[in-house]
């Protein structure tokens, strides 16, 4: 059997032990200790190249990010943030047609900036503007769905646990990652809130009842609690930018920085701070045997040779460099109906990263490997909203008591047309994505 032909049958097996509820982390792991053995003929290889592959994984600096900022994620919260983020929006925009699934919008996007996590972000505002939503009338289509896809705001907005995995598994500067991601996260944003506009026009009857309009001096003490959120989010991505923090220093300044703002509400005890380390480490422990699973099966990957050849075949297909990233990125949405986002990019990435490199887009490598990867989270996130396997469909769903599932796919779908719309104008014009990092660096 040829390398690539082995590969391929290594990939159908991991993803069938997936299926079959297997770990993801440990169906990678043992697809790739077992791939390895086959292709080497003994198992001592494969057994070396896994202890070298704990040590040289779980001993990088760059990986300690992620357990920070998840704690982050754990403080904000449960600090109270998410209500006052809410209720702000809702105080400044809540009186216009469709107004408080726009604030739901606004409110996931800067909880987002505290959070770096998807299903944090969409579980925990979903827990607040779920019920008010409900309450003004609004469908249980445009509630779960608005809510759904707010919630992808979690790992667009930097700071993001996604972004970081791939800064670390291509080698690339987490800072320039994160300032490569602001810009298409508010222009995500700003598509949601055009989205909702359209869409309670679209389907009548689906936005409910006007809030009543908030005087301006009203809206102004709404602002009042979420002053931690901007300056938490200044204080480290912005230290991070200017070079005040490395990123795992700013992660931990963040994660300390929220915590005493958890304190100081009166909110944060020693169970809570007992559950918030708790779960923290729990996700960390799984991202990690993740990454493990996913380094033990790219050493495997490497020995069939199949990154180089995909490369090479790009190169003499006679396809251009812009329609092989477009079906690379149509693999990565139909993955995305059945995977999750972080397991799908580590399962990927090594293969379609090098093909993507060996290609000219008219960029420098460094450039084409951010733009890329910026790309790939978009698609990601759009995974996380389409059925049968988006998580935070069925994250929203289940606190939305007598929306069915379906509503909530329906109310998703045109926030899907939203990310392929912005997709598709990060792909035809690099520099919306790459603009900051430029003037930054």
């Amino acid at each position: 059997m040829s390398g690539a032909a082995l590969a391929a049958t290594a990939f159908a097996i991991a993803l069938g032990a997936m299926f079959l509820r297997m770990p993801i982390g440990a169906a990678m792991l043992l697809t790739g200790v077992c791939g390895t053995w086959i292709i080497t003929g003994s198992m001592v290889p494969a057994l070396s190249a896994l202890k070298t592959l704990t040590y040289d994984t779980f001993s990088s600096h760059s990986l300690s990010i992620i357990p920070l900022f998840l704690l982050m994620g754990q403080f904000a919260t449960r600090s109270g943030l998410s209500e006052s983020l809410f209720r702000a929006a809702a105080d400044w925009v809540g009186h216009r047609r469709g107004g408080l699934a726009m604030a739901a919008v606004g409110a996931c996007a800067g909880f987002g900036s505290v959070c770096g996590s998807s299903l944090a972000t969409a579980a925990t505002m979903g827990q607040v503007a779920l019920p008010a939503l409900r309450k003004s009338g609004y469908s249980g289509a445009l509630s779960t769905g608005v809510l759904a896809a707010g919630g992808t705001l979690g790992i667009l907005i930097p700071p993001s646990i996604v972004l970081v995995v791939y800064a670390v598994l291509t080698e690339q500067n987490i800072v320039k990652m994160f300032m490569a991601a602001l810009i298409p996260g508010i222009l995500a944003a700003i598509g949601y809130v055009i989205t909702v506009s359209i869409y309670i026009r679209v389907v009548p009857g689906s936005a409910g009842e006007l809030a009543p309009r908030k005087s301006m001096a009203e809206r102004w003490q709404s602002l009042q609690g979420v002053w931690p959120v901007a300056l938490i989010f200044a204080l480290v991505i912005g230290g991070i930018y200017v070079g005040w923090f490395t990123p795992t220093e700013g992660a931990a300044v963040g994660a300390v920085a929220t915590g005493l703002y958890a304190l100081g509400t009166g909110r944060l005890d020693w169970s809570t701070f007992s559950a918030c380390v708790l779960e923290t480490a729990v996700a960390s422990a799984m991202i990690y045997f993740i990454i493990l699973g996913a380094a033990t099966f790219n050493t495997f990957l490497a020995l069939t040779q199949l990154p180089q050849a995909a490369a090479d075949w790009a190169k003499v297909s006679g396809l251009s460099p812009l329609a092989i990233l477009t079906l690379i990125l149509i693999v990565y949405i139909i993955l995305g109906c059945v995977m999750d986002s972080l397991s799908m990019m580590l399962l990927t990435i090594p293969v379609f990263f090098p093909v993507v490199m060996a290609l000219d887009y008219g960029l420098n490598p460094e450039e084409t490997a951010i733009w890329f990867g910026i790309l790939v989270l978009i698609v990601v996130e759009v995974g996380l909203i389409t059925p049968p396997v988006g998580l935070n469909l069925f994250i929203i769903n289940s606190m939305a008591a007598g929306v069915r599932l379906s509503e909530t796919y329906r109310g998703a779908l045109p926030f899907v047309i939203s990310d392929m719309v912005r997709t598709t104008i990060l792909v035809m014009f690099p520099v919306i994505t790459l603009w900051l990092v430029r003037v930054g660096f």
